[in-house]
């Protein structure tokens, strides 16, 4: 046990390190809010020495330490000490402005970055990663978690500095002054450094369930939110609100149990800073009245002593926020440092035009979870013309479509595009060539313009019609109010599914790609759009290497090459004509369909 809570314990030192590394940018600016800190809280120690300092003028008068710094009147070692007071005051006032801008503004920054270089990183990543990480898991470390880490940055860096800076500057008076009672007062130093590791390391493990809690909440929403219309077409509810209760319960424990932690650290730590404010109040005072010490040394030593211990008290408070810190930051470390499945390391370009050619060979792909994919792979789609890819659910006809995207890296074999090994191409290079259109579409929220232009930012409204015209989306658009400008709603709720697959497919249009993938790309519509659709599709396929995978034979009977697949594998291929009269596994789906 133990030992799991000293490798807790390091694993937030380790966070911190990683943390700081990462900042190495930011260097000049940790830096800068640093010293301002420092400074800040050396003119904050300052007032209790002149406190101290003017009771020993008013004691000691013309032999006090003030004159005999030159000023001999009492009055003028007053109107000194008060000259210095200003001062002090306004240098403190000063630095503590620049520091809470330095620190709050470095926070800012340094969250900002962070947020974007994760999402960036998550953004890189294969699609088995999202697979295998709920939507509201990565939501909640991209905002909740990047923001508790702000939460420390804004504060705590700044507490942790200027408790150091005062045990380091009080400690240096104390021993000028006292050696004896210096060491009397630190006596609780140790106890309270002790006490903050030890609830550091007890601490650790409970706040990385908090935020494991946070975590599940934020999914649980997300999938409620998402699957709304689900939940209310089965009543369900009052379950889902149950559901939710027990997880915010677990949440609230959770958090309890850190908080039981965390607050019996200042009880514990009060008791010993009173045992060293005692020791200099007793020991220092008999020394002041026995007069081996002067009266003012006596009082700097008083007022240092809480100067010095009591804001210790904060140290629980700033542990606590610290371990909720380092909880999140090695969550969001967790997912900047998660390697890539699909390595962007293409150095090859592809020539120019480009033709269109797509081989697969010797293909071996299996998903992880259902062990689903391709085996033994061979299938060439000629440049120019039009392919479809059919066969029964889960034969692999989505995961050709998905390995030529590269969305998974294969396991072995390869594919190439125009002689080019895939894998050797830039995804950005790649990606750009291939316009896909799948059976669940996805819909910005957004205009319906902003929607089709995703596919070409840059696109004219000409070319926005017409790539509406041809995706037989242009009528239903002309008959909204705001026609192009109509606010589709998170994820396209505003829009039927077939209004929805259309704007896709014009999305792809727009984007004119070499390559265009059909996955189920009117599944949605009804029969006559999709006839419209189909009669659009030959002109769009025009001199374009097209892959379609389909349920529906009808949609695909004109294809000049049909492939039909069984458990990964290519079964049987040829034209419509010939395939039927091959009287195999795509005649029977045919005359299936057609109701024979």
């Amino acid at each position: 046990m133990t030992s799991a809570k000293s490798t807790d314990s390091l694993s937030s030192f380790a966070a911190l390190l990683k943390l700081l590394r990462y900042a190495r940018g930011y260097r000049r600016k940790i830096l800068l809010a640093t010293s301002c800190s420092v400074i800040n809280k050396v003119f904050d120690v300052m007032p209790e020495i002149l406190i101290g300092i003017a009771i020993d003028v008013v004691v000691n008068r013309e032999s006090s330490f003030v004159a005999g710094l030159g000023f001999e009147s009492p009055h003028s070692q007053i109107a000194v000490l008060a000259v210095l007071t200003f001062f002090i005051w306004a240098g403190e006032s000063l630095f503590e402005y620049f520091y809470l801008i330095l620190w709050r503004n470095l926070s800012q920054r340094l969250q900002a970055g962070l947020r974007q270089d994760t999402y960036e990183h998550m953004q890189s990543q294969g699609m088995s990663y999202f697979e295998n990480h709920s939507s509201g898991e990565l939501v909640s470390i991209l905002n909740d978690d990047v923001n508790q880490l702000e939460r420390f940055l804004d504060g705590g860096a700044n507490d942790i500095i200027q408790t150091l800076v005062t045990v380091v500057l009080v400690g240096g008076v104390f021993f000028y002054l006292s050696p004896v009672i210096a060491l009397l007062a630190f006596t609780p130093i140790p106890v309270i450094v002790w006490g903050a590791f030890y609830f550091l390391r007890r601490a650790t493990p409970l706040y990385a369930d908090v935020r494991e809690q946070v975590g599940r909440i934020a999914s649980r929403l997300s999938n409620n939110i998402g699957g709304m219309a689900t939940i209310k077409s089965f009543t369900a509810e009052a379950r889902e609100a149950k559901a939710l209760a027990a997880a915010s319960e677990a949440y609230v424990a959770a958090n309890s149990r850190a908080i039981a932690v965390s607050s019996a650290f200042i009880p514990v730590i009060r008791m010993a800073i009173l045992v060293g404010f005692l020791f200099t109040f007793v020991y220092g005072g008999m020394q002041a009245l026995n007069g081996n010490l002067n009266v003012g040394a006596y009082g700097v030593l008083v007022f240092l002593t809480q100067r010095l211990l009591w804001p210790l008290t904060d140290l629980a408070k700033t542990i606590d926020l610290f371990e909720r810190a380092m909880a999140s930051t090695r969550r969001i470390f967790s997912v900047l440092e998660a390697p890539l499945q699909v390595v962007d390391s293409g150095r090859q370009r592809l020539s120019k035009p480009v033709v269109g050619t797509i081989v697969f060979s010797e293909v071996q792909f299996r998903f992880a979870g259902s062990g689903a994919g391709l085996t033994d792979f061979n299938l060439e789609v000629p440049a120019g013309k039009t392919t479809a890819l059919v066969g029964a659910t889960g034969a692999g006809k989505s995961t050709v479509a998905r390995l030529l995207l590269r969305f998974y890296p294969t396991d072995s074999g390869s594919i190439t595009i125009d002689g080019v090994e895939i894998a050797d191409i830039k995804l950005q290079e790649l990606r750009s060539q291939i316009g896909f259109v799948g059976q669940e579409v996805y819909m910005f929220d957004g205009t319906i313009a902003d929607n089709i232009r995703y596919g070409k930012p840059d696109c004219t409204d000409a070319q926005l019609t017409h790539a509406a015209e041809v995706a037989q989306a242009l009528e239903f658009i002309n008959r909204l109010p705001d026609g192009m400008q109509t606010v589709v709603g998170e994820r396209g709720v505003k829009l039927s599914g077939g209004q929805r697959q259309r704007l896709s497919l014009a999305r792809a249009i727009v984007k004119d790609p070499r390559v265009l993938i059909l996955d189920e790309a009117t599944s949605a519509v009804d029969n006559e759009t999709e006839a419209a659709i189909q009669h659009a599709l030959k002109e769009v396929g025009r001199n374009r290497t097209v892959l379609v995978i389909a349920h529906r034979l009808s949609t695909i009977a004109d294809a000049a090459n049909i492939v039909v697949l069984s458990d990964g594998r290519v079964a049987e291929q040829g034209s419509h004509d010939e395939l039927l009269a091959k009287s195999g596994m795509y005649s029977r789906q045919w005359f299936s369909q057609a109701g024979r």
